[in-house]
C-alpha cells in the first residue's frame, strides 16, 4: 500500500493538524519539511501553502480537506460524527477556527512573535496589541463550548478539536494568550487533556526556525 506522505514544515500548526489525524488512525506516514511557496508545495497547493497530502495517485491540499480523506481512506476510530448534526457542527467550528480565529490567533498574534517582527527584531506591539481583544473574545467563546462536554462537538475528539489542539500549543507559550487562557477553566481544562493524547505527543512541532 502506498505511504501517506504530508508535506509542510513541522512547525505548522495546519501540519500538526493533520498528522494527529493520521496518528489517530493509526496510519503511518512520512513528513517532508517544505517552506510555503516550495516547488514540492506549489505542485499540489495552487497557492503553494501547506500542508499538502501525496497518497499514491491521491494529491489534495487544504487541512480540513485532507482530514476528512484519512478519515474515510483508513480504518480506525471516526475522527468525525456519523450523523448529520454532528458532521455539520465539525464543519462549522472548522470553519469558524479557520476562518476568524486562525487570522487572529496566528497571523496577527504569534507571528508577531516569531515573524512579523519589528526592524530590531522584537516583537511587533502595535500588532500584538491589536490582536488582543479580539483574541480574548474567541478563547471566550471556545470555553463556553467546550465546557459543555470536553470536546467541541460532541463527547468525542474530532477533527475540530485537531485543528485548534495545535493553535492553543503556540499560545499557552506566550504570555498575554497565556494569561487569558489561565483564566478560562473549561479551556485549560480541555487543553490539558487532550495535550496529552498520544496522536498529538508524536505531532508536537519542534521550536520555530531560529528561536
Amino acid at each position: 500500500m502506498a505511504t501517506l506522505e504530508i508535506i509542510g514544515m513541522p512547525q505548522s500548526n495546519f501540519v500538526c493538524t493533520v498528522r494527529i489525524a493520521a496518528n489517530e488512525k493509526g496510519v503511518s506516514h512520512d513528513l517532508t519539511s517544505a517552506r510555503p511557496r516550495s516547488p514540492e508545495l506549489a505542485a499540489i497547493h495552487p497557492m503553494g501553502r501547506m500542508p499538502v497530502l501525496r497518497h499514491g495517485d491521491v494529491v489534495m491540499f487544504e487541512t480540513k480537506a485532507i482530514c476528512t480523506y484519512i478519515d474515510r481512506a483508513f480504518a480506525g476510530p471516526a475522527l468525525s460524527p456519523a450523523d448529520a448534526l454532528g458532521a455539520a457542527e465539525v464543519e462549522q467550528w472548522a470553519s469558524f477556527i479557520n476562518t476568524s480565529f486562525q487570522p487572529i490567533a496566528m497571523m496577527e498574534y504569534t507571528q508577531s512573535y516569531f515573524f512579523n517582527v519589528l526592524p530590531d527584531g522584537s516583537p511587533n506591539r502595535p500588532r500584538i496589541d491589536a490582536a488582543l481583544p479580539g483574541l480574548e473574545k474567541h478563547l471566550g467563546i471556545f470555553d463556553r463550548a467546550v465546557a459543555k462536554t470536553g470536546h467541541l462537538v460532541g463527547a468525542s475528539f474530532t477533527i475540530a478539536d485537531m485543528l485548534l489542539l495545535p493553535m492553543m500549543f503556540y499560545l499557552k507559550k506566550l504570555p498575554e494568550s497565556a494569561a487569558m487562557i489561565a483564566r478560562l477553566p473549561a479551556l485549560s481544562a480541555w487543553y490539558e487533556r487532550l495535550s496529552a493524547r498520544p496522536a498529538f505527543v508524536a505531532a508536537t512541532p519542534p521550536p520555530m526556525p531560529g528561536r
